[in-house]
């Protein structure tokens, strides 16, 4: 039976600003196994990046239950929710939110860096990721040095390089062409049947909700759907 990596229960997220209530989320119940290739997808508003923010602990609910890899995230201080987001959760962001100064290989490594894992741990682990995703041969060169897809896929071997337990994605390919979307798409995939990483990241796009294993469906801060993409009828 496969480990559950993400589970919600009840989740509601609401942000309040004098007298104005804005209910993000309300009442969000799903879980998700090691292994999954999930999206979430709904137009923007819809609560997708609410959630991946607190399934990231990069914020808190306002109600329900939370758990990343087995742990209550509530229950957690902020210096223990640095410290799960640091060691059990890889994050892609859709501006890419690489370190100008750095290299491909520095950028990679940095998490490894923050964990304080021994430097010949960190060589070898940045040299197979970028291998993995396809960068061998352009490891010292910076991010200006790059084009969209190659920054976005820096951002990905950053993400993967500690085995996280999961894998958040924001609008990966956002600023990508199609073309280029398609392939990092074709990475994504390869790398979760392959290293079975477990990826779950937000698109309003069509064709690449089709290619995730599992939809939810959010629509006004519910999921309204949960199952493979040929069932989920999109608006």
């Amino acid at each position: 039976m496969a480990k559950t990596i993400v589970r919600c229960r009840g989740v509601t997220k609401e942000y309040v600003s004098g007298p104005l209530r804005v209910q993000a989320l309300a009442g969000v119940d799903f879980a998700l196994e090691e292994g999954a290739f999930a999206t979430l997808a709904g137009p923007s508003g819809s609560g997708k990046s609410t959630l991946l923010n607190l399934i990231g602990g990069l914020d808190r609910p306002t109600g329900g239950t939370l758990e990343v890899d087995g742990v209550d995230t509530a229950k957690l201080s902020s210096a223990e929710l640095a410290r799960l987001r640091r060691e059990r959760i890889g994050f892609v962001f859709q501006a890419y939110n690489l370190i100008p100064v750095l290299t491909a290989a520095e950028n990679a490594e940095y998490v490894l860096l923050l964990q304080g894992r021994p430097e010949a741990e960190r060589r070898a682990r940045v040299r197979d990721v970028l291998q993995s995703v396809g960068l061998s041969g352009l490891e010292h060169r910076r991010p200006r040095e790059l084009s969209g897809g190659q920054q976005q896929r820096v951002a990905i071997a950053r993400a993967i390089a500690a085995h996280p337990a999961l894998v958040l994605a924001d609008e990966p390919t956002a600023n990508l062409d199609s073309k280029t979307a398609a392939s990092l798409m074709e990475l994504m995939e390869r790398l979760n049947r392959e290293l079975r990483v477990t990826f779950l990241f937000s698109t309003h796009d069509p064709a690449l909700i089709k290619r995730a294993h599992r939809v939810l469906l959010l629509h006004d801060g519910e999921v309204t759907h949960d199952g493979p993409p040929h069932e989920v009828t999109l608006s």
